[in-house]
């Protein structure tokens, strides 16, 4: 199916005193009954919607389904190379904001997202990484196994932050900064935020972390999403960045996750049951990342979904 660009109506024209202009921008790879939620979310911001527009990128869907309606300030663009830095970075080639702020198709921002970034932008001197919080939330009323994996690890965003990167579920980028890196690495499919981040801390451009620009990520249900998840991820760590550095990842497959049950069992704001259910999960999906890896050495495509 032709998927054309649908330009749409983009932000209204602002006063030079009203402030930053975003731009966000989500990739959509076979997720698209997932983007009304996220619209409804976006219509629902307490930032005035003349201040942002919404860039929705389609990475090439087998099954192309926009909605019925786009709000005023949101159009459609077409990314035919594969991969969800491919799509960001053509989002961004097309964006009009002071501001790139990147969030992903099945997030759900809380109605003070934008207005958070736009107070922590202005403590800034417009060259800084703005990175928000990302809540992992059950979506059942009696979580399953893969569920409950999914709460315990959740997105430590803050902690990413300590440590020099932050995920584009809740990304902020100004627009000259993400131009002066060249924006993400478009050949990967995973792992590219971390890369963008740490291209910009030793650039020197600080990293911030925003608690109160926060979106909720709903927790994934299924055995084979999160098993494909972390193929993805796997494949990001071994076939992107420098080869001492896709060594450390293999050396690091091979090793049994032990340190991440002991972080697991330690987290005390989950009930004990949840933190042993998410040990076991977690302790099989290392032999699917050792399979995996195996897989990726011997030449396999990697997983992009």
């Amino acid at each position: 199916m032709t998927r054309p660009a649908q330009p749409g109506p983009t932000a209204q024209a602002m006063p030079d005193d009203a402030g930053a202009l975003f731009s966000v921008i989500v990739p959509v790879y076979m997720q698209w009954h997932l983007v009304p939620a996220l619209l409804e979310r976006l219509e629902r911001q307490t930032l005035p919607a003349a201040r942002f527009e919404v860039i929705l990128v389609d990475n090439g869907s087998p099954e192309f389904a926009p909605p019925d309606h786009l709000p005023a300030n949101a159009r459609i663009l077409r990314c035919d190379t594969p991969g969800s830095y491919a799509a960001r970075n053509l989002g961004a080639s097309q964006a009009k904001g002071d501001w790139l702020v990147f969030t992903d198709g099945d997030c759900l921002p809380a109605p003070g997202w934008l207005a958070g970034l736009d107070r922590a932008a202005a403590d800034t001197n417009g060259d800084a990484l703005i990175a928000g919080a990302v809540m992992v939330v059950a979506q059942s009323a009696r979580p399953g196994a893969a569920e409950i994996y999914d709460v315990v690890k959740g997105i430590p965003q803050q902690r990413y932050v300590g440590r020099g990167y932050a995920a584009t579920a809740n990304l902020a980028v100004p627009m000259p900064v993400f131009r002066k890196l060249g924006g993400f690495d478009s050949k990967r499919f995973s792992g590219g935020d971390a890369d963008l981040c740490r291209r910009a801390v030793a650039a020197g451009h600080a990293l911030i972390y925003a608690a109160d620009m926060r979106v909720d990520h709903p927790a994934r249900t299924t055995w084979q999403e999160i098993a494909t998840k972390a193929r993805r991820i796997k494949g990001g760590q071994l076939r992107a960045g420098s080869a001492s550095r896709r060594l450390m990842w293999l050396v690091r497959t091979l090793v049994p996750p032990l340190r991440g049950a002991w972080a697991f069992l330690r987290d005390r704001r989950h009930p004990l049951r949840y933190r042993l259910v998410a040990i076991l999960v977690l302790m099989r999906l290392w032999m699917v990342e050792l399979v995996e890896a195996l897989q990726l050495v011997a030449g396999r495509t990697p997983e992009r979904r």
